[in-house]
């Protein structure tokens, strides 16, 4: 009888045990997630910045060139 009792307390100790793993888990994922869109801004930022620099490298030539042509 006294086996009885310590399986019962096992499997609260492991019904316990299970609600800290799922808790647990869902931490990690909502971290994980949070990475994700963090990392999901930053592509989104270096592309905008990629964009700004490529117009820029492209527009001040193709304008001095226009400026310079007129004046001529």
């Amino acid at each position: 009888m006294g086996s009885g009792n310590t399986t019962a307390g096992q499997k609260k100790l492991t019904a316990a045990q299970r609600a800290e793993r799922i808790k647990a888990a869902e931490e990690r994922e909502k971290r994980a997630e949070a990475k994700r869109k963090a990392a999901e801004r930053t592509k989104k930022i270096f592309t905008v910045i990629v964009c700004v620099i490529l117009i820029l490298a492209l527009g001040i030539p193709t304008m001095a060139l226009t400026v310079l042509n007129l004046g001529a």
